[in-house]
């Protein structure tokens, strides 16, 4: 029986799932509102400043949850899995 076996999950991944879920929806609140969700959250994750992000969908208050250097770490981490 496959449900049987211990599943291990490594804190990295949960931690990257949730930041990627949450830039996930964060894009697509700012793509629904007629912004460049790029633009956008480029210019967040530089200037530190929310008032780039939306607050339709609480796409600001969920992106103010996360540490700037941990969106960049995990976007970083996950483009370079792919090299």
């Amino acid at each position: 029986m496959e449900f049987e076996k211990t599943v291990l999950f490594q804190l990295d991944d949960i931690e990257k799932a949730s930041v990627l879920k949450v830039i996930r929806e964060v894009y697509y609140s700012l793509e629904e509102k007629g912004y460049n969700p790029i633009n956008q959250l480029v210019g967040y994750l530089i200037s530190g400043d929310p008032g780039y992000i939306s607050s339709y969908q609480d796409a600001r208050r969920k992106i103010i949850e996360l540490d700037r250097s941990k969106i960049v770490e995990v976007l970083l981490k996950d483009f370079a899995k792919d090299l």
